[in-house]
């Protein structure tokens, strides 16, 4: 009986673990889109003006961090018991929230996988239940996990991965999610995107009327509507069925002043073409607009259409304009489409018919000079980065997940060694103890 709950344990507390990394890690590389989702559960609660924004920040860095330390702690099975407490009570907080999403529905992606992953408010619920049994699991049984670094050691791999994982937010906050999963992701096809296949799932809606007769009011669908001595008051629309939605949906750019839509005069361009990308520019940061300027100078000398795209008004555009003294012109494009598009305000992207070539943060603009910068297809910018999952998955593996086996191996033949010696310590007494039993065994005769 203790060999099966033994392997049912330690089944349990590596799919604890996985998800546990996986959520962490994918939310922590993205710390402006986990504190986006915060924000949604406060404006969910009335409370998306009250909470300062470098508080929803911080609070997306610290979240992160503690679910991907959990998950280390309970794969390599570090400090069993109060992993196994924290675990459960998690799972407990989560599964009640998952709960309360099901009912009220007022946030239709829970974010517990970033935008690595998307699920419904009910999958999400399964899955929550299911880990919660897990982690009761563990929490009734946690001796019975088995540990793969001695008691002594464990501090170096916790401290390890605290500060591995916090850098990587730091990192990412500071430039770019080093993988970026939303469909403006780099080599992605912005038209491409767009695009619903042929025979695709329509949505369907139902049109309820409001009519009028005699005093009475009364609602009649379209199969049933009345005759013409009924007076029209209301209608009402609601979709009863989903239909297909493609992986960009809301993308538009329109010129405030006049209203014109140039968005498939931008997506149609043929040659390369430079967004700037500023969900707000009163909020933006204005320390490096210098290099901005210099970008647009050379996208003008050599005949590149540079472009910013906001959501603020023509107050908040004058602003900007007086600030950093743009001459570019300004579109109006969705705050939320922006803010989905690059994690920094202002960032810059590059197309080239349509497909994102590069992103930059503004803290890490590329230097373009008009004297000596070739066009662009002559430089490295003009062309997709060789940079791919890969290579970055392998730079993951080397940094992290490599040292902290190599922390496990030598842990465990430090821990065999001792083991060894004590054996060989025992014997030693025990041989010793034999000794002096025969001894006095002879001198008795």
């Amino acid at each position: 009986m203790k060999g099966v709950i033994k392997i049912l344990v330690n089944i349990c507390r590596l799919l604890l673990a996985l998800t546990f990394i996986f959520s962490g890690y994918v939310k922590a590389i993205d710390p402006i889109g986990t504190q986006y989702k915060i924000q949604d559960y406060l404006e969910a609660v009335g409370m998306v003006g009250v909470v300062p924004d470098w508080i929803t920040l911080s609070t997306s860095i610290f979240l992160s961090a503690v679910e991907f330390a959990v998950g280390i702690c309970m794969f390599f099975a570090i400090r069993r018991r109060i992993v196994a407490r924290i675990t459960f009570c998690f799972m407990l907080v989560m599964t009640s929230i998952t709960l309360w999403l099901v009912i009220a529905n007022p946030i239709k992606d829970c974010g517990c996988f970033g935008d690595a992953i998307h699920l419904t408010n009910t999958q999400t619920l399964l899955k929550n239940v299911i880990l919660l049994v897990f982690s009761a699991i563990l929490l009734k049984w946690p001796r019975y996990m088995i540990r793969f670094i001695s008691n002594t050691n464990q501090w170096i791999a916790v401290n390890y991965t605290i500060i591995f994982i916090v850098a990587s937010s730091i990192y990412c906050l500071y430039d770019l999610p080093m993988f970026d999963f939303r469909p403006y992701h780099v080599g992605a096809s912005i038209p491409e995107g767009m695009k619903i296949p042929e025979g695709a799932k329509q949505p369907k809606f139902e049109t309820t009327f409001i009519l009028e007769k005699n005093g009475e009011r009364k609602e009649f669908s379209i199969d049933n509507y009345p005759d013409s001595t009924w007076t029209f008051i209301d209608s009402k629309t609601v979709q009863t069925e989903e239909g297909f939605v493609p992986a960009i949906h809301d993308f538009s750019i329109e010129n405030q002043q006049t209203g014109d839509d140039l968005t498939q005069q931008i997506l149609e361009n043929k040659g390369y073409t430079f967004l700037l990308i500023a969900p707000y520019v009163e909020q933006a940061d204005d320390s490096n607009f210098g290099d901005i300027d210099q970008i647009y100078e050379y996208a003008q000398e050599k005949g590149y259409p540079f472009y910013c795209l906001t959501a603020s008004n023509q107050k908040g555009i004058n602003k900007w304009k007086d600030l950093t003294g743009a001459e570019y012109p300004f579109y109006t494009t969705d705050a939320t489409t922006l803010k989905t598009i690059i994690r920094s305000n202002p960032g810059l992207l590059l197309l080239k018919n349509g497909i994102v070539l590069q992103k930059w943060s503004h803290n890490k603009l590329p230097k373009f000079d008009v004297a000596t910068t070739p066009v662009l297809e002559k430089t490295e910018y003009g062309k997709l980065p060789s940079d791919n999952i890969p290579a970055k998955i392998l730079r993951i593996l080397l940094g992290f997940i490599l040292p902290l086996l190599l922390l496990s191996i030598a842990d465990r033949m430090w821990a065999w060694t001792k083991w060894v010696k004590r054996k060989e310590n025992s014997n030693k007494i025990y041989q010793l103890f034999k000794r002096k039993e025969n001894e006095k065994e002879n001198c008795s005769r």
